[in-house]
């Protein structure tokens, strides 16, 4: 399948707001701290810092170019699954970029961590259930109202997922490649489930799926009552298992098929073995975030 029908993993309006920084080894020794871990809540709160531009400015992001324009009235929107790994965890996925970047060192290609900002604050990852899109202020309340509805109905229980290998691919607009943990397919096909609810709700508002080559739309959809049609989707056989992924780091620069070859190779056993927990799914519509637990559905 060609690396361009791989979704960014997150957009470049969004992640202009998150600095990067270039790679070094997670401390597995760092201290333990008394105090109790932050709320989840609370990385939802300040998860965009404070815009500097709204024109596209890439010299003030790593060089990134928003994909996104900004314009006053639309927001950019993101379906996903958050995880924030722990310090053993973010130890393990430091040693699998420190072997990236000796892969890459003859290409000198320069890739940028995704697990930490540039001031060593550990940042979220996360498995995308959309591409980054765009609705306008009029549709930001029944979309959430559509989506809530149809996750709520689908009384999808919380699960965990496993990895399997590293890859590297595009965005849509290919000006950025990702390292990627590849996800295996876990019980009851949650993933699936959820980027078929996800896609189908966009849809209603005019949006493109991720992964999925075509949706249908009909009256029904286009009432905005996901009900019983919503369901029947969201139980289909369409399987995009080997698309979902974590990314773990970014480059501006494609590597070479050698490249791709020799980061392919690289030992995972650490990375193997973990077990990542979602037990909620998040939408980001512009710098808010709504967190919709799993099984309950109930806004938090």
């Amino acid at each position: 399948m060609a690396l361009v029908q791989y979704s960014d993993s997150e957009s470049d309006e969004e992640s202009a707001q998150r600095p990067t920084k270039k790679l070094r080894k997670e401390n597995i020794a760092t201290p333990v701290t008394s105090l109790p871990p932050l709320p989840k809540t609370f990385h939802d709160l300040y998860a965009s810092s404070t815009r500097v531009s709204v024109a596209d400015d890439p010299s003030l992001h790593g060089g990134r170019k928003r994909v996104i324009p900004h314009v006053e009235g639309n927001w950019p929107t993101h379906i996903y699954l958050e995880w924030f790994p722990s310090k053993e965890e973010l130890a393990t996925l430091g040693d699998i970029l420190t072997q990236c970047e000796d892969k890459l060192k003859r290409s000198n290609i320069d890739i940028r961590s995704l697990l930490r900002s540039d001031l060593g604050v550990q940042l979220p990852l996360h498995i995308s259930l959309s591409r980054p899109v765009v609705l306008r202020t009029e549709q930001k309340v029944p979309f959430m109202e559509t989506f809530h509805t149809a996750l709520q109905e689908s009384n999808i229980p919380a699960f965990d997922i496993t990895t399997e290998s590293l890859d590297c691919v595009s965005n849509y607009e290919k000006t950025r490649w990702f390292f990627v943990l590849r996800a295996k397919k876990p019980d009851d096909d949650n993933l699936n489930r959820l980027l078929r609810i996800a896609n189908s709700c966009l849809a209603m508002f005019g949006q493109p799926p991720l992964y999925e080559t075509s949706l249908v739309s009909n009256a029904n959809e286009k009432s905005r009552r996901p009900g019983k049609q919503m369901r029947n989707r969201a139980d289909r056989h369409d399987d995009s298992s080997h698309c979902f992924h974590i990314s773990l780091a970014w480059s501006l620069a494609e590597p070479s098929p050698m490249d791709k070859e020799d980061i392919a190779k690289i030992d995972l056993q650490g990375a193997n073995t973990l077990r990542i927990p979602f037990d909620c799914v998040k939408a980001k519509l512009g710098n808010q975030i709504t967190s919709i637990p799993l099984s309950t559905g109930a806004i938090g």
